[in-house]
């Protein structure tokens, strides 16, 4: 699996709930960035690489460092335990035991060991969101490992580019274009559409 960079954003519709989920990097210059997209949001999902023994006791302390923020307060948590299909994966009590997580008594907690991979209990973790979405529309922030999307801030700048050489290419296309239909000259007893007429007017709406 590539790691996420920076956020994707998805939508999964189930039923008449549409879960909005921010995939955020897990990386460290990326942790700065959880609190802010978890403000407000109907659920928190945190995904832990059960396969990863070495680096479960920082995700850990990263978890439980994003719960003491104020504005997160009684935002039902799911941890999931990631790449169990692995030999080498935690089992789910093990996980419980050292992500701590009888600790957080402020929230509801619930975990799910899966497989992204091989899409074990996905299924039940999406019942899990509806069951807990308070709107019809709900907004999930996700931190971890599932597989990543090319980065929104990618996909922005090329459409931008592209909306550019669009814009320069009609531009230079009209430019030209006008100046043709102002030399042009029409043989004697044609009808000159141009005579008496203002030109058209083209407006580019952003």
């Amino acid at each position: 699996m590539i790691p996420t960079v920076a956020f994707n954003m998805s939508k999964v519709i189930e039923g008449n709930v549409t879960i909005k989920l921010w995939d955020l990097g897990g990386r460290p210059r990326f942790r700065s960035m959880w609190e802010r997209y978890c403000r407000g949001v109907s659920a928190i999902v945190y995904v832990v690489d059960a396969a990863d023994r070495e680096n479960i006791p920082i995700s850990k302390s990263e978890l439980h460092d994003l719960l003491c923020k104020p504005s997160l307060n009684g935002i039902p948590l799911l941890v999931l335990g990631n790449k169990i299909d692995k030999l080498d994966a935690v089992s789910k009590q093990v996980l419980i035991d050292q992500m701590d997580l009888p600790s957080i008594r402020d929230r509801e907690v619930f975990s799910y060991m899966i497989s992204c991979k091989n899409s074990t209990n996905i299924d039940a973790v999406i019942s899990w969101l509806v069951k807990h979405s308070n709107t019809a529309s709900m907004h999930i922030p996700i931190y971890g490992d599932f597989p990543s999307v090319p980065s929104l801030f990618f996909c922005l700048f090329s459409l931008f580019c592209f909306s550019l050489i669009i814009i320069i290419f009609l531009f230079l296309f009209l430019f030209f274009g006008f100046k043709f239909l102002i030399s042009f000259k029409c043989p004697e007893g044609s009808f000159n559409v141009m005579e008496g007429k203002n030109p058209p007017l083209l407006v580019l709406c952003f």
